[in-house]
């Protein structure tokens, strides 16, 4: 398969258009696996998730490069900066995506709390299609307890709500809004995400830093 041009970059991987329809994700670091996201993404498209289609190979070998269906429409976080999606909406949007992902069996474990996580459900990793929100990038994914999901959904918005940037404002009600209803979070799935974010190598010392405040924020909003 031809690469094209490169239609988008994240922090450890970058997007290139590929045959018609499709576009390749390539990882930059060399860690990620292709292959076992596939088959996560394929797993859970299986029961009515919603994913992308993937298919395999690419020119970089499976560790390296994810060949997936091209998606039209802008991401979640986009569609607010263009006033098309508010804060509650988008906070709303992220809650039910977590339940419905946790209505997926795990597809190792034969423990009924067991589920699929995703890991980094953020508005980043929502397109929104015309046909509905598809989520993206599935390379943290795991089979555990849902809380942990939650937690860290939880704790990326959070991170950005105590910071003093322009989203600050914005994803402290996206927030709100994502455990506005009955949610999965515990304290101990509060407690492991926050560990795992402080040991995130891609996170800035800045953005480490402000996990305490984010907890403490998190925490508000539990009673």
């Amino acid at each position: 398969m031809r690469t094209g041009r490169l239609i988008g970059t994240g922090r450890t991987a970058d997007v290139y258009e590929a045959d018609a329809g499709w576009v390749l994700r390539r990882d930059r670091e060399g860690f990620g696996d292709a292959a076992a996201e596939a088959a996560v993404m394929e797993h859970v498209r299986a029961h009515g998730y919603p994913v992308p289609r993937v298919r395999p190979g690419g020119p970089g070998g499976p560790r390296t490069d994810l060949v997936m269906e091209r998606l039209s429409g802008p991401t979640m976080l986009r569609a607010w900066e263009d006033g098309a999606l508010t804060p509650d909406e988008a906070g709303a949007v992220l809650a039910r995506l977590l339940r419905q992902l946790h209505e997926v069996p795990a597809f190792r474990s034969a423990d009924p709390g067991v589920r699929v996580l995703h890991l980094d459900l953020h508005p980043d990793n929502v397109i929104l299609t015309a046909d509905g929100p598809r989520v993206i990038d599935w390379s943290n994914a795991e089979e555990g307890d849902p809380g942990l999901d939650w937690g860290t959904s939880a704790v990326i918005l959070a991170q950005v709500a105590a910071g003093d940037g322009a989203m600050a404002g914005p994803a402290a009600v996206m927030l709100a809004a994502l455990l506005a209803d009955p949610s999965a979070l515990t304290p101990d799935g509060l407690a492991q995400a926050l560990r795992r974010r402080a040991a995130n190598p891609t996170m800035s010392r800045d953005e480490v830093e402000l996990l305490p405040a984010a907890a403490e924020l998190i925490r508000s909003h539990l009673g």
